[in-house]
């Protein structure tokens, strides 16, 4: 005896089926249909032995009311015994024995439905397309009397079975062929197929392995169900992530699931989506607890970090310790350090799309947490069939550890609080039209003294509309609203209390089309626009007793509008390339000054064997707005400035190669990446630059040029019990001022290491699970420090001693070393549990080692120079963070 199916509450599909009022008229359905019926419609789960009557059909007249009894009695009329258990039913051959079970013995039940072709989608009761969930079957697309031959097209979308999610970024091949694709953001897969009989195959770290039988008659849609992997401690299973690294165009894209995130090892034990990423190669930080990232030697803000379209200035909490994105709330990440799509622009480093979840479209589910300076929440479920939702919020109580400085620190009556909302509804309108609407919103606020403070926030709301015009073309439009502004409020003399303030807002509209022509050719284009409205700056009065004179920098306004184009070309088996061009144009209003230009993204692969892949790509960017900021990490009270008439905009390009290996029976995938890059009209700063409320800041600002290059390594096992990662990454970051004579330009025109220039740096990420309820992380992170400029001589001028500097970056601070470890405890597995409960305890700098973060030097009045360390975390910090799922 065996559970017949998993409950599709999306669709059913039978043969014939009509609905008039109450009236049910079903004709030749099969047994799994009814089971469906029987589950949407009187909340009975029925269970059947499949050898004995999967050549079963049919025929009922009915109504609603009758429904359950009449079914009930077409299935003993074929010789089935039937016996009720709670609210399960189960139908055995008359002769069979029954007998009583456990109440935990059997989880929901789920249905698999009946094939149907494309005109047959809609039946009468839920109008939606089958889902395939057993492998066992053979699902047949399109009318058999009417096959047609050559190549078909095959769509549709995979979810997760148990809570109805859109699987994204999991991989669906057929593997005789060499036939590959990968799921969307919205779970939604393409395929070109030959007619007749194919083998699908879907894989991924996250998700059992599944295989299903298709016999492609027509073009059609196939829907599939995926389950959650439950992992064996005894041996492991090749995911789709090492199979997607071989078979896909792209080269140096990283995901990262968040059961993943949620594994790693960090500071105060809070999940961070953002310091995920500082784990992998080719991408570091200026310090600890620095806000921002770089990526392949580009700068912070060379880096376009999206969160559900959203466009977000600055994605930190709390001087840079915490991401502003709450981790219950996230599906995934996806950066892309080269191989940059054409549909994104702006940024000519990075781009990290960071994803959020729909929803669960089956129950209502949610988690809470609490840590030690943290506490988070987050509620998802259905609001009816077609309509989900997810709320999520953050919030912290630091106040306590800064009570915990030493009163000389200046640091000890300071304050901190933060917090940070998510809500986002969707909504299937049909099979083929859906409505997501997102809402962000974040905020912080400190101070170390009672006389300053400082707040700023992010703000984005988004619509996004999908429509599937057939199996081969469809559409993402999306509109919406971004804002991040920053205040400093200072009332340390209340005749001169002012409030700094600084805002960014932009409104886009994105319009994506897809449209596959063929089994070699699948085109992407559209045209993404933004409306930029900066205010650079206002110094007002703060308070009634304020004689400040207010004082207003102009505002900037522009439009950023780009089309672009790309196509994946499958030449053959073994190759097949991406070719794209994106032309982006900027016009800056009032005055009015107009740059634009292509941008050209290439990449291809060649398959050299089974567990071999070489890849070689190309791409140019431009970027029309700019990060002013002497600090070396992003900071709250950073600018931004528009290109115009008197800066330009930063462009870039580069060139990458890799060499992508599985081996060990699969279980191991190893990646080889060389790069190029070069950067041109980047924004470096003059010695004693004034970037706040300055009317003439091009003034203070000099252009570079940048050129930064490097080879990464990086081993990964992602199953199994012992898991994670490897890396070893050597890079160079240089730049070089443009324009000046070099008796006035920066090292005397020379090239010199940009601030975050690290060559070494070694990454391993490890977990170990001992059983099922418990495993041991480990993080460990190796890196050359970074530049600093230094005294190298003192002179005595103007009554006192005076120190003469270094060239700009001629030395580095101590190398970088850090361990951190973790035991996560999951004491209950009980499927039918209430609600479980997880802890997490750890230490984050096991050895206590004092890492540099920067280093200064004054005189103190004398003819004796003293240098300091700041050293950010200078001991091992224990935590303890426990979690709840209901």
């Amino acid at each position: 005896m065996k559970r017949a199916a998993a409950i599709i509450l999306l669709a059913v599909l039978f043969c014939t089926s009509a609905v008039s009022q109450n009236k049910i008229s079903l004709y030749r359905v099969s047994m799994d249909s009814l089971a469906v019926l029987l589950d949407s419609q009187c909340h009975k789960d029925l269970y059947f032995t499949r050898d004995s009557s999967s050549s079963l059909k049919f025929t009922i007249n009915t109504d609603v009311d009758n429904l359950e009894n009449d079914i009930l009695s077409a299935i003993r009329s074929e010789g089935f015994f039937i016996s009720t258990y709670r609210d399960m039913v189960f139908a055995l051959r008359k002769g069979g024995m029954s007998t009583s079970l456990p109440d935990n013995y059997f989880s929901s039940a789920t249905t698999a439905l009946e094939n149907t072709t494309e005109n047959e989608y809609y039946d009468a009761l839920a109008g939606k397309q089958e889902t395939a969930d057993f492998q066992n079957k053979i699902y047949e697309i399109g009318n058999k009397d009417k096959k047609e031959g050559g190549s078909l097209a095959l769509s549709g979308y995979i979810r997760n079975v148990n809570t109805g999610e859109p699987a994204v970024g999991i991989s669906v091949y057929q593997e005789k062929k060499k036939i590959f694709t990968t799921t969307d953001n919205f779970g939604y897969y393409k395929l070109v197929l030959p007619a007749g009989e194919n083998v699908l195959k879907i894989n991924d770290l996250t998700y059992e392995e599944a295989t299903f039988n298709v016999i492609m008659y027509q073009s059609g849609s196939l829907d599939m169900s995926v389950k959650e992997k439950a992992y064996s401690l005894k041996g492991a299973t090749v995911s789709a992530e090492s199979y997607s690294n071989r078979r896909t165009n792209k080269i140096g894209v990283e995901l990262v699931r968040i059961s993943r995130i949620k594994k790693v090892p960090s500071v105060f034990g809070e999940a961070d989506v953002v310091k995920i990423i500082l784990t992998l190669p080719g991408v570091q930080s200026v310090g600890e607890a620095s806000g921002g990232f770089n990526v392949r030697g580009g700068a912070t803000d060379q880096n376009l970090i999206l969160f559900n379209d959203g466009t977000i200035y600055n994605p930190n909490h709390l001087f840079g310790m915490f991401s502003a994105f709450n981790p219950d709330v996230i599906t995934d990440i996806e950066l892309y350090k080269s191989s940059i799509p054409a549909p994104y622009g702006g940024r000519i480093s990075s781009v990290l799309e960071i994803r959020g979840k729909e929803g669960n479209s089956k129950k209502i589910t949610g988690s809470a947490g609490i840590g030690l300076l943290t506490a988070k929440a987050h509620i998802e479920g259905p609001i009816s069939s077609k309509t989900r939702f997810i709320v999520g919020a953050r919030t912290t109580y630091s106040d306590w550890i800064l009570k915990l400085l030493p009163s000389e620190s200046g640091y000890s009556n300071g304050t901190a609080s933060f917090f940070d909302v998510n809500a986002s509804i969707s909504h299937d309108f049909n099979k083929k039209n859906a409505l997501y609407a997102y809402g962000y919103y974040s905020r912080d606020g400190f101070k170390f003294s009672a006389d300053t403070s400082y707040k700023y926030d992010n703000v984005n709301a988004s619509l996004k509309w999908r429509s599937i015009f057939n199996e081969r073309n469809n559409m993402v439009v999306s509109a919406g609203y971004d804002q991040y502004r920053y205040n400093t409020f200072d009332k340390s003399n209340s005749t001169n209390s002012y409030n700094l303030a600084f805002g960014i807002k932009q409104a886009f509209m994105k319009a994506t089309f897809t449209s596959m022509f063929s089994d070699k050719h699948i085109l992407t284009y559209g045209v993404h626009g933004i409306f930029y409205h900066l205010n650079p700056g206002e110094y007002l009065p703060y308070g009634d007793s304020s004689l400040v004179v207010p004082a207003y920098l102009p505002l900037e306004q522009a439009f950023e509008v780009s089309a672009f184009i790309s196509d994946t070309w499958n030449i053959s088996e073994k190759i097949s390339a991406d070719l794209g061009i994106r032309y982006s144009n900027f016009i800056h209003l009032n005055p009015t000054k107009y740059y634009g230009g292509p941008e050209f993204r290439i990449s291809g692969k060649y398959l050299i064997s089974e567990s071999f892949t070489f890849k070689a790509g190309f791409n140019s960017m431009r970027q029309y707005i700019h990060m002013l900021s002497n600090t070396t990490s992003i900071s709250p009270t950073d600018i931004w400035k528009l290109s115009d008439e008197n800066i330009k905009p930063q462009s870039g390009w580069q060139a990458a190669v890799a060499l992508y290996s599985t081996q060990f029976d699969n279980k191991v995938e190893f990646s080889l990446e060389g790069y190029y890059k070069e950067m041109s009209d980047y924004l470096d700063y003059k010695s004693g630059a004034v970037l706040v409320m300055n009317e003439n800041i091009a003034e203070d600002v000099i252009t570079t040029k940048g050129r930064a290059y490097g080879v990464e390594f990086m081993a990964k096992k992602p199953l199994g019990k012992l898991n994670g990662w490897v890396s070893y990454s050597y890079s160079k970051t240089m730049l070089r001022e443009n324009g000046r004579t070099p008796e006035e330009a920066i090292n005397g025109g020379n090239w010199y290491p940009a601030p975050y220039d690290k060559p070494h740096n070694v990454k391993l990420v490890g977990n170990y699970k001992i059983t099922h309820r418990l495993s041991v992380s480990m993080n460990v992170d190796y890196s050359t420090g970074r530049p600093v400029t230094v005294p190298i001589s003192k002179y005595y001028y103007g009554g006192g001693y005076r120190l003469y500097y270094s060239d700009r970056n001629a030395y580095r601070i101590p190398d970088y070393f850090r361990l951190d470890l973790s035991m996560n405890i999951e004491p209950s597995h009980y499927i039918k549990q209430l609600s479980h409960f997880s802890f997490t305890v750890g230490v984050y700098n096991v050895t206590g080692r004092k890492n540099a973060y920067s280093v200064y030097y004054n005189t103190s009045g004398g003819s004796e120079v003293h240098g300091y360390k700041l050293c950010i975390f200078g001991a091992p910090i224990p935590y303890l963070n426990i979690n709840v799922r209901f």
